[in-house]
């Protein structure tokens, strides 16, 4: 399949994105969103995974601000520097940077998908709040009930501006996520004005779909994957 590395230019400096293509015609276009630890082998893994599934993918890599990289999964001390400089706006900004690409490509928003794992869960909640794309899901994100960074305020309290239809997928042994904020959210979802679900895996951690790790949860992860194919299948328009 074919894949390539892009410099995009944005108004924090310019952004490396990733990008994977089908063999054939596409049927729409995912933007993925990067976990806590960057753009790394598993995040390029699930982009192109997804342009195995018919999908024109790419994954902004969001860390330029401070240099670009990754951290190491076993390593959280090298995470927190990556962040500095990064915040909602900033996040929108690198989001637009990756729909402008595909507005290139002759993408319209409402056959762009969004989908993000651990802090790019939250992304996807985010975007799905400020942007009219087509569906957003969201892999164990955390944040969106209950805050963890100063620069990334919790959201859910802003349910009823959705503007996308999302799924969150969440694992019930997931100590950073807690089942009552899963719960929270379900409720805050009922605000919605677009179609949302919550689905929770009661054998799944945090990082279940993450099958570089010992969290990786092989049946959690393969419901939620093709969920989230389901997902984009029902909600994204298809080329133009």
């Amino acid at each position: 399949m074919p894949t390539a590395d892009h410099t995009l230019d944005t108004p924090d400096g310019p952004m490396r994105c990733y990008e994977a293509r089908p063999e054939g015609e596409a049927q729409g276009a995912v933007i993925v969103i990067q976990e806590a630890f960057g753009v790394n082998d598993h995040i390029e893994d699930v982009t192109r995974r997804f342009a195995a599934a018919g999908y024109h993918a790419v994954a902004p890599a969001l860390f330029h601000r401070t240099g670009g990289g990754t951290a190491p999964y076993d390593d959280f001390s090298q995470v927190l520097p990556l962040f500095e400089g990064l915040d909602d706006e900033g996040l929108l900004v690198d989001i637009d940077a990756a729909i402008g690409l595909l507005h290139t490509a002759g993408w319209s928003d409402a056959s762009i998908g969004i989908v993000g794992f651990c802090f790019g869960g939250r992304a996807t909640f985010l975007a799905a709040l400020r942007r009219p794309l087509g569906a957003a899901v969201g892999f164990y994100g955390g944040g969106i009930v209950t805050q963890r960074f100063p620069q990334f305020p919790a959201l859910a309290g802003e349910a009823a501006a959705l503007q996308v239809p999302w799924l969150g997928l969440f694992g019930d042994l997931d100590g950073s996520i807690p089942v009552d904020d899963v719960e929270a959210l379900r409720v805050a979802l009922a605000a919605a004005p677009v179609p949302t679900e919550v689905v929770r895996y009661a054998e799944a951690d945090h990082g279940f779909h993450r099958d570089q790790r010992p969290s990786y949860h092989a049946a959690s992860a393969a419901d939620a994957w093709a969920r989230t194919l389901a997902w984009f299948a029902t909600h994204l328009a298809g080329p133009a």
